[in-house]
């Protein structure tokens, strides 16, 4: 891991995260001392088997679920002890999620699902349709802003939604599995728009997927096995 003394503060710090599930008089330990730090503008990939805690990780890292002890910290400030509120208060403002299904509204427009999420932090229509349309525009959908999702392909479906995460500019975005659900010249296509959307905007982000030549295009891999998190080195088969 990244030495914070050399470099920005990170993000994200995952410490000695464990979580288990019983099944009957089974214990299942998803995690078991997982411990990891994500800095700004950094896509790192989260890689594993199937059934190794990706989700879990992302929900605990995202404060929608709880683990069973370590801490997560996000931009510095100790999140596990918040009440709910705050918790919800602290995704509103810090974070970005994105999902293999892209969960858009489908009674309002491309421009209007990017637009809502502002309005609710408080920021004017006017001007949270201005970074709407110019997010949307980045990501190539500027002549498709007042498309309704059932109007979008699945990938410009899917850059909507990316947009969205991003729209309240926030510090860390995690996403699950965000082009798994299409196919791989639009998978591409999307990955694309991702990774430049997170340089340019340097926001840290944390992505889980389960294709591995997309994975070793990131700035950093990280894979979750037997309930930790182990970085991959460069070059290295994940």
């Amino acid at each position: 891991m990244m030495d914070a003394s050399m470099g920005p503060t990170p993000i994200l710090r995952l410490s000695g995260l464990r979580r288990s599930f019983h099944q009957g008089p089974r214990e299942i330990k998803v995690l078991d001392g997982a411990s990891a730090e994500i800095y700004p503008g950094q896509a790192v990939a989260l890689v594993g088997p199937s059934g190794a805690g990706k989700s879990t990780l992302l929900h605990i890292a995202g404060l929608l679920e709880s683990a069973d002890g370590g801490s997560v910290a996000i931009d510095g400030r100790e999140c596990m002890g918040l009440s709910d509120r705050e918790r919800t208060r602290v995704r509103r403002a810090e974070m970005g999620f994105v999902y293999q299904f892209h969960q858009l509204l489908p009674e309002f427009s491309a421009v209007e699902n990017v637009v809502i999420p502002q309005m609710i932090l408080g920021r004017g229509k006017r001007e949270a349709k201005k970074r709407a349309t110019g997010l949307l525009t980045s990501v190539g959908l500027g002549e498709r802003l007042s498309h309704r999702p059932a109007e979008l392909s699945g990938g410009e479906q899917q850059r909507t939604a990316i947009c969205r995460a991003l729209a309240n500019q926030p510090r860390l975005l995690l996403a699950d599995e965000p082009t798994g659900n299409l196919d791989p010249r639009t998978s591409e296509r999307v990955f694309e728009a991702l990774v430049d959307l997170i340089h340019r905007t340097g926001v840290a982000a944390l992505i889980a997927t389960h294709n591995h030549e997309l994975a070793a295009r990131m700035d950093r891999t990280i894979r979750l096995a037997d309930g930790h998190l182990i970085e991959v080195a460069p070059g290295h088969a994940v």
